[in-house]
């Protein structure tokens, strides 16, 4: 049945970046595909998200660490796989933005959001490889943007990082796919989040964007969970490389 090649049961999946918005929604969306699910925060403690996921029937594991800073990142997949007996899936989720125009733009800022986006990302992969290669198979997942192919407005680190993204995906595909890793990038557009109230609200700029969405309305996190449990799932066995946009037809226009 082709329904089965969606089913994530016995297995246990990483989202970094859990505890809101599109991380928290992939999570539960990959527990109610069957998975059991680790998410990892500053505190270790990711409350809202947790009783989602048992209340989907799912187990669920949080572990502390602050991807931006390199020696949190240290062993943290050998940790994981030590609670949790083993890692089938990474999300690639966490990141932040900060919005300066360039000629402004702090090198601090510069720096922090590209280790939270870029280089966590790459560092989260390769230590997740091993058991991965071992086994023959996995899943891993990194979280683009629309900024993935566009520049943005007064957003050069984050545009950087998400371009940055769509190479590594690519890069990593070509050195695992014969080795049973899949490696793919999804690309949210606009979707409504906590974080995204600032410029949906704005007077000016939010008109602008969603005039511009031909859907005619920013996205629900909701919306992005079923992209994420077919990239984690049997039924995308034969996809590697991808850059897979889901905007509601931004990058259409």
């Amino acid at each position: 049945m082709i329904l089965d090649l969606f089913k994530l049961d016995g297995r246990v999946a990483l989202v970094t970046g859990a505890s809101r918005g599109l991380g928290q929604a992939m999570a539960l969306g990959l527990a109610e595909a069957g998975a059991d699910i680790v998410g990892v925060s500053r505190s270790g403690e990711l409350p809202e998200t947790e009783k989602l996921v048992r209340d989907a029937g799912r187990q669920f594991w949080s572990v502390p660490a602050d991807l931006g800073q390199p020696a949190d990142r240290v062993g943290l997949i050998d940790r994981i796989i030590e609670k949790t007996g083993r890692l089938d899936i990474l999300v690639n989720n966490a990141g932040n933005s900060h919005r300066h125009p360039p000629e402004e733009y702090p090198l601090s800022e510069w720096h922090q959001l590209l280790e939270v986006h870029l280089h966590a990302s790459f560092d989260l992969a390769q230590q997740a490889s091993k058991p991965m290669l071992a086994r023959g198979r996995g899943k891993i997942i990194n979280i683009g943007s629309v900024m993935t192919f566009q520049g943005g407005l007064n957003i050069p680190a984050y545009a950087a990082a998400k371009h940055a993204l769509a190479g590594l995906t690519k890069s990593l595909a070509n050195s695992w796919s014969r080795q049973g890793i899949n490696v793919n990038c999804i690309c949210p557009g606009y979707f409504e989040t906590t974080l995204s109230h600032v410029l949906q609200d704005d007077p000016i700029r939010g008109p602008q964007i969603l005039d511009r969405i031909p859907a005619g309305r920013w996205g629900q996190p909701d919306e992005l969970a079923g992209l994420c449990v077919f990239l984690a799932s049997d039924a995308s066995n034969y996809m590697h490389g991808s850059t897979v946009a889901i905007d509601g037809g931004w990058l259409s226009r």
